[in-house]
């Protein structure tokens, strides 16, 4: 088993990454490091609780690493891991600034380790089906798509994510998902052009986006808000044959908040009223939703650090979206549309 040991006991760790390294077989939970130490001893009586990082990665024996920290001191933390010749997960979008995800990946390629960053919604029931769609051309050429994530938080919260600092707000956090699902299915656009505002009263960091990405035969359209109570788009695909409508969001996150556990058969099957509809000339029809699954994030995972399999998300990946991340705030700023090509690393 590989010896893990997580940083951050937040809702990320809580939810998407510990119950995961629980539960399969190919790891073995050693340590945690938390501000909250006895609340994580409540939690994790058999596991050892440290309230310094870096102590942690010293002393805990682990040769894996999952950071959840706040997004500013990924980079920090991720060099002193590799440093050590520790393997490292780390939150999406890896970290704040271009310069500092290439030292660490050239850092991770010397050592011979792996740096993988954590897009778990790659294995979205709705994405791998949107994948599928388009994979079995469903749809014929794409010429359009948008990917939502509203929600209605319509005050903000006292939380890192939403108070000023490196790496905040829904952009960085919502955002950097919608933006790699993106690339996934369509690879680097030719440019962008953004809007990410404080929306909210009181609000000192994004809280909405509207980006869009242009490319040479479609445009794909990311957007959140923070009014948006209700049901909401999720996907919208549109080719030359039909369109796809997916309303709700990926049934995961919930469930695991609700403690049904990783290896649960209906962790991630949609429920048949959730499944999207595809319309064209003919009658509507519904799509039956492939079976996600966050789990195989970390078994690829398990199998890269053996050497034996491809990382799941490259450090690359992060970067390319990372890019995009900070054209689009650039383009917001500036009020103008930016080709991606003009930031380089």
């Amino acid at each position: 088993m590989i010896k893990t040991a997580v940083i951050g006991y937040g809702q990320s760790a809580s939810i998407f990454h510990l119950p995961f390294i629980d539960c399969l077989p190919e790891f073995e939970l050693v340590a945690i490091s938390s501000s909250k130490p006895e609340k994580v001893a409540k939690d994790w009586p058999e596991v050892k609780v440290y309230t310094d990082a870096e102590q942690m990665l010293e002393e805990s024996g682990a040769r894996l690493v999952v950071i959840t920290a706040p997004n500013e001191v990924h980079y920090e933390l991720g060099r002193k891991a590799l440093n050590l010749g520790l393997h490292v997960v780390m939150e999406k979008p890896m970290v704040t600034q271009l310069h500092q995800g290439v030292e660490l990946m050239k850092l991770a390629a010397a050592r011979n380790l792996c740096l993988i960053p954590f897009h778990n919604r790659r294995w979205d029931s709705d994405f791998l089906t949107i994948r599928k769609l388009i994979a079995d051309n469903k749809l014929g050429t794409i010429h359009g798509f948008e990917s939502h994530y509203d929600r209605f938080r319509p005050t903000p919260r006292q939380r890192w994510r939403e108070l000023p600092g490196e790496g905040v707000g829904t952009w960085f956090d919502l955002g950097a998902h919608l933006v790699d699902q993106a690339l996934v299915l369509f690879g680097k656009p030719l440019a962008v052009t953004g809007r990410c505002l404080a929306l909210r009263p009181g609000s000192p960091v994004t809280d909405y986006f509207h980006v869009q990405l242009h490319y040479s035969d479609k445009e794909v359209l990311l957007h959140s808000s923070p009014y948006h109570p209700g049901p909401t788009l999720r996907f919208k695909l549109q080719g030359e044959l039909g369109c796809y409508i997916k309303l709700g969001f990926d049934p995961q996150e919930e469930r695991l908040r609700d403690g049904i556990v990783p290896d649960s058969p209906y962790l991630a099957k949609e429920a048949e009223s959730d499944y999207g509809i595809f319309y064209s000339d003919a009658e509507p029809e519904v799509i039956e939703s492939s079976i996600g699954g966050y789990r195989y994030f970390y078994e690829a995972t398990a199998k890269a650090i053996r050497g034996e399999g491809p990382l799941p998300v490259t450090a690359q990946d992060a970067l390319d979206g990372l890019n995009i991340i900070n054209l689009a705030e650039k383009s917001s700023v500036e009020g103008r549309t930016l080709p991606v090509g003009e930031t380089t690393f």
